[in-house]
């Protein structure tokens, strides 16, 4: 069993294991959950973004400081558009950040899978949250983009959830006979969404399953270099990012703590995966080939 097959039965594994013990888990108070949270997707979520550098330097022959500049300042520049329409256009941020996180979350199962599969698990854990758990899922979004906006979109995933499960749950059937594996992650990340708490569900997902997920492909598409040179080309980026989050948190207006922790990862989040995808969904769609 290779090692990408390896990590997805690991999550599923973990998945289906909180999705059955989750009634039994005390919950903890929101800001140390809320800061727990931020604190692996940073170590754990984030790293596979600063992994960037990689495919920009084969997709445009970076050499030059030159080179590297214009590319750092136009990366920056997306992610600033990104911020600037959270504050322009709370309902359109938020909606389509959750449709390029459909889209870009389809991209981890494993080649060969349906395109329908893909779609139906990309958005499984932004969808499935709100058939047990709407009330925090609507006082998370409230927190990010306000109540009127919220609502908005929370009406949208109501509408979503039940025809989403059903259609999952064929797409699971179908792909069992074809590979038990991305059956399984399909069924794990499901139940992980329905019956997991929605931070705890979106950062085992994200660090579990995505991340981890890109971050042993990029090490693949990089012609397996060692770990530690992996390492270094995320060092720089990781550090903007560190020292940009921590420059914005103590930027932001008197806001509640659980605020600006869902504003500063969320927002940030988004604003990141927008050049992200950008640059690696050229990557993907040549089905991670150098």
């Amino acid at each position: 069993m290779n090692v990408l097959r390896m990590q997805g039965l690991a999550f599923s594994l973990l998945a289906i294991l909180l999705s059955a013990v989750t009634i039994t888990i005390r919950p903890i108070n929101q800001s140390t959950e809320l800061l727990i949270m931020a604190a692996l997707i940073l170590l754990f979520g984030v790293p596979h973004g600063a992994l960037d550098t990689v495919f920009a330097r084969r997709i445009y022959s970076l050499r030059t400081i030159i080179g590297w500049l214009v590319f750092t300042v136009a990366y920056l520049a997306l992610v600033v558009l990104v911020i600037l329409l959270w504050r322009a256009a709370p309902v359109l941020f938020l909606s389509g950040f959750l449709l390029i996180s459909f889209a870009h979350f389809s991209g981890d199962p494993a080649a060969g899978t349906p395109l329908a599969s893909r779609i139906l698990y990309g958005g499984a854990i932004i969808v499935f949250p709100v058939l047990l758990h709407a009330q925090e899922v609507s006082r998370l979004f409230s927190f990010l983009v306000g109540e009127t906006a919220s609502a908005q979109v929370l009406y949208c995933l109501h509408f979503l959830a039940w025809p989403w499960l059903i259609a999952l749950t064929c797409a699971a059937a179908y792909s069992l006979k074809g590979n038990w594996l991305t059956t399984t992650e399909l069924v794990a990340v499901a139940l992980l969404a329905i019956f997991t708490q929605p931070l705890l569900a979106f950062t085992v997902f994200f660090c579990g399953m995505h991340s981890a997920r890109h971050i042993l492909r990029t090490f693949q598409y990089s012609g397996r270099r060692q770990p530690r040179q992996l390492a270094a080309s995320a060092f720089l980026p990781m550090l903007a990012v560190l020292g940009a989050a921590l420059a914005v948190f103590f930027w932001l207006p008197n806001l509640s703590l659980e605020t600006k922790i869902v504003q500063l990862v969320f927002v940030g989040l988004a604003a990141l995966t927008v050049p992200h995808m950008l640059l690696v969904e050229r990557i993907r769609s040549s089905g991670w080939v150098s």
